[in-house]
C-alpha cells in the first residue's frame, strides 16, 4: 500500500476526496465493498475513475482517509499552537482532533474497522494505527529518538484504540462521555509513567551500591 497522497503531489486530490467521502457515507449503509465504491462513483459522476483513483478498492479508500485524517490533525494542532500546553493536554487534544476528523459517521467507521479486522488486512490495520499514533506524537511535539520513541507510540496506540471504540458507542451530547473516558485513560498512563520514573530512581542507588 502506497503512502497517503498529499494535496500538493496529487493532481486528482479534489476528485479523490469527493469519492472517498462519498464512499464513506455509502459504506455506513452497505459496508465497505466494491459495490459501495461503484455506487459512490456514480453518485459524484466519477464513474470509471473509481478504479484508477483507488486501485486497491475499499481498503485503499480506508487507507487514504486515515492518512488524510492524520495530516489534517497535524495541521490543525500546528494552527492551534499547542506548544504552550502540557504534554497530556496536547495528546488529549490530538486524539480528540483525530477522531473528529473521521468521515462517514460512526456506523461507517465501525464497518471500516470490521473490514480491517479481517486476518488478511491485519498488516494494513497495524500500519495505519502506527501512522496515526506517530502523527499524533509528532503533532504534540515529540522529538524522542531513543527507546522511548517506540514505547510512547505503543502506549498511545492503546489509548487511541480504546477511545475510538468507546466513541463508536457513545450517545452522550457532543460525545462528552468519550472525552471524559480519554481524560481517564491519559491520567492512567501518566500515573504509570510517574511510577516507572520513581522505580528507576529507586533502583539507581541500589544498583550503584552493588
Amino acid at each position: 500500500m502506497d503512502a497517503p497522497r498529499t494535496i500538493d503531489s496529487d493532481p486528482d486530490s479534489a476528485l479523490r476526496d469527493r469519492l472517498a467521502e462519498a464512499m464513506a457515507s455509502e459504506a455506513a449503509f452497505t459496508g465497505w465493498s466494491g459495490q459501495a465504491l461503484r455506487t459512490a462513483a456514480r453518485q459524484i459522476g466519477a464513474g470509471p475513475d473509481a478504479e484508477r483513483l483507488f486501485p486497491g478498492g475499499p481498503v485503499d479508500v480506508l487507507a487514504y482517509l486515515s492518512g488524510r485524517a492524520d495530516q489534517r490533525t497535524v495541521a490543525a494542532l500546528e494552527q492551534a499552537g499547542v506548544e504552550g500546553l502540557k504534554i497530556r493536554e496536547r495528546i488529549k487534544t490530538a486524539v480528540r482532533t483525530r477522531i473528529e476528523h473521521t468521515v462517514g459517521g460512526k456506523e461507517s467507521v465501525r464497518r471500516g474497522l470490521a473490514l480491517l479486522a479481517l486476518p488478511f488486512n491485519g498488516p494494513l490495520a497495524l500500519k495505519l494505527l502506527y501512522r496515526t499514533v506517530d502523527a499524533i506524537w509528532y503533532a504534540a511535539g515529540d522529538t524522542s529518538t531513543d527507546f522511548n520513541f517506540y514505547t510512547k507510540r505503543a502506549t498511545l496506540a492503546g489509548v487511541f484504540s480504546s477511545t475510538l471504540l468507546y466513541w463508536l458507542n457513545d450517545r452522550s451530547e457532543g460525545n462528552e462521555a468519550t472525552w471524559s473516558f480519554l481524560d481517564r485513560r491519559i491520567d492512567n498512563v501518566m500515573s504509570f509513567e510517574k511510577w516507572k520514573g520513581r522505580l528507576r530512581n529507586a533502583a539507581g542507588p541500589r544498583m550503584a551500591r552493588r
